[in-house]
């Protein structure tokens, strides 16, 4: 273990669970950096618990790279072997980023057991589903039973309410048996504030820079090599030893780094390395609020390398198409043309004035060069949702038409799509935000800090407590709703847009300078007056009409409720032969053009969506 400041440290080591410790004093190692320390001692294999002790002190100490914490966040650590696991998924050579459909899942929730193990149960509803890639939400080891996982301590250990290091193994060899590769999010940008014992050890952290969570992760001042090692060698670990396909790397623009190399270009070159030495697919996402495509551009074109971003330009765009919201970020956006740009372009913001945040912001994208799978978008993900005050999802608030015309541009979008799990059957169970500290000033903190963050933008209404056991227990998915009623409905759609997703080799076609968008708004003559917006992709015709959904120029005017009767758009460019793919309502009809040349139409009934080629 590493502790450059420390003058002794000691390993105290209990042969079996509540067994008599014994101590052994550790020696500086040579031929390495300065301040690490190593001893052998016999006997001392798997389920072997052990702690580290620092100058002669009275409290015994995790391991920093603690692989099994069977006591939980504050408890010591456990030693596991990973080659004692029987792994199945011998052929197993992953699955590649571009054509995916991800699907975004916290363990705790996803079941009402929330474990690894239960949630294998429910995989066969995955793989019917369409979906390529499951993306955990993190799970490393984190204080209490339950949480989002974001305050993460033990970084190389799989919480232990939900499985362990085996029951991760377990559901990962699972998934690639029914052909799903496994995705998972991890934090380098800060650790939580409950059983974080690192700074004990060493500098990891600096007050250099100031983060939302305290001093940051030290990635470039002085014992910074050491710390970076610590990240690459987990996100290794992650990848290799637990055998994950991907890793979605969160709130990299809190990571702060100016050395000549910055840390996401090393952790991707080590990456790619580590995919070269398995013969397997390997890839890392980022998520980033800058708008900077240098994330994924190449080392050799001045980038960092990553092989993904997520694109929140893309999911404010089409949630304030949808919803109408304007609070927040969404006063940035909310008309058809700025949802047209986002699917075009990917950023809104690229070099343009953001008003929500009183400057220009993001660079734009090279629509030539950068191919569109390596943006991943999506209508709702845990943030979306969980941050909001009730933890609300936006079929609480849009009409089963809307939810249909939202999914297909998201599945059938140029981008790499991401649903968040439930969305594809519109789940009626919220998703709220929720922790479990047993420290009660910490508890009370996140309790009121959350009521005093709602109470600045405005929110009166309740605001569930973060602390309550039942607010957990609300957010837990209920497996009863997909055969019912509307929720099947919705799920049967979601299910053939993804399998049409797959049929098109230009729903696939990774080029943006393939993708064209019309849009026309509600004053429209031709439209009836109609809101609607036309995606087109190589041969494939998208055509969606958006009425029960507020344009933000016309808001002031519209008191009625939004014009449902039937409307007729031109659909140009189709053919004679041309077909009705996919439609959301049976009363979608398809009229091919006319022998006096007047272009195909669409007669969508409402709020609907058609797919044409």
């Amino acid at each position: 273990m590493w502790a450059p400041d420390a003058e002794r440290v000691q390993v105290e080591v209990r042969a079996s669970p509540g067994g008599r410790p014994a101590r052994h004093a550790l020696s500086p190692q040579r031929g390495r950096r300065r301040g690490w320390w190593a001893v052998d001692i016999d006997g001392a294999g798997h389920g072997t618990d052990y702690g580290f002790v620092l100058d002669d002190g009275d409290e015994v100490l995790p391991d920093p790279r603690s692989p099994w914490q069977p006591y939980g966040a504050h408890g010591i650590s456990r030693v596991y072997e990973h080659d004692r696991f029987p792994w199945n998924d011998h052929r197993w050579r992953g699955r590649p980023l571009p054509g995916s459909v991800l699907y975004e899942m916290h363990v705790g929730t996803f079941t009402p057991e929330g474990t690894f193990d239960a949630a294998i149960e429910r995989l066969d509803h995955l793989v019917s589903l369409g979906v390529d890639a499951v993306e955990l939400l993190p799970v490393a080891s984190f204080p209490g039973h339950h949480g989002w996982g974001y305050d993460g301590v033990h970084l190389w250990a799989p919480h232990e309410p939900y499985g362990g290091p085996d029951g991760l193994k377990r559901f990962v060899d699972a998934a690639h048996a029914r052909g799903l590769a496994v995705v998972l999010d991890v934090v380098y940008n800060h650790l939580g504030p409950s059983g974080n014992r690192l700074a004990s050890y060493g500098p990891y952290f600096t007050g250099a820079y100031t983060t939302p969570w305290g001093d940051a992760v030290n990635f470039d001042q002085p014992g910074s090599d050491e710390v970076r090692a610590f990240a690459i060698g987990n996100a290794l670990m992650w990848l290799r030893d637990y055998h994950l396909d991907g890793l979605r790397l969160d709130a990299v623009h809190a990571i702060n780094d100016h050395g000549a190399v910055h840390v996401l270009e090393e952790m991707a070159s080590a990456v790619r390395a580590l995919s070269a030495h398995l013969g397997r697919e390997l890839f890392l996402i980022a998520e980033s609020d800058m708008n900077d495509p240098r994330l994924i551009t190449s080392p050799e074109a001045g980038g960092y390398g990553l092989d993904g971003q997520w694109s929140d330009d893309f999911h404010h765009a089409l949630h304030a198409a949808l919803t109408g919201e304007r609070q927040g970020y969404y006063c940035d956006f909310g008309s058809l043309d700025t949802l047209a740009k986002a699917m075009t372009r990917a950023f809104v913001h690229d070099g343009t004035w953001s008003a929500y945040r009183g400057r220009p912001h993001g660079r734009p994208v090279d629509v030539h060069r950068t191919p569109a799978h390596r943006f991943v978008t999506f209508l709702q993900n845990h943030d979306q949702v969980g941050n909001r005050a009730s933890g609300d999802r936006v079929a609480a608030s849009l009409p089963p038409g809307l939810l249909k015309v939202g999914a297909a541009l998201l599945l059938l979008g140029p981008f790499t799509p991401m649903l968040f799990m439930g969305e594809e059957w519109a789940a009626g169970t919220p998703w709220c935000y929720f922790t479990d500290h047993a420290e009660p000033e910490l508890g009370r903190a996140v309790t009121e800090g959350r009521r005093r963050e709602f109470a600045r933008h405005g929110w009166a209404g309740d605001v569930p407590d973060p602390q309550a056991v039942d607010t957990y227990r609300r957010s837990v998915l209920d497996w009863a709703e997909p055969g019912r009623g509307v929720h099947r409905e919705l799920l049967e759609w979601h299910r053939a847009l993804i399998a049409l997703r797959r049929s098109r080799p230009e729903l696939n076609d990774p080029r943006l300078t393939e993708v064209a968008v019309d849009i026309g708004a509600r004053e429209s003559d031709v439209a009836g007056g109609a809101r609607w917006l036309l995606l087109r992709r190589g041969g494939v015709r998208v055509l969606a009409r958006f009425d029960a959904a507020f344009d933000a120029a016309f808001d002031a005017a519209f008191d009625a409720a939004p014009d449902e009767r039937p409307v007729r758009l031109p659909v140009p460019e189709i053919g004679p032969a041309a077909r009705l793919l996919l439609a959301s309502d049976p009363g979608v009809r398809l009229d091919p053009p006319r022998e006096n040349g007047a272009p195909a139409t669409v007669t969508l009934p409402g709020t609907a969506v058609a797919v044409i080629a």
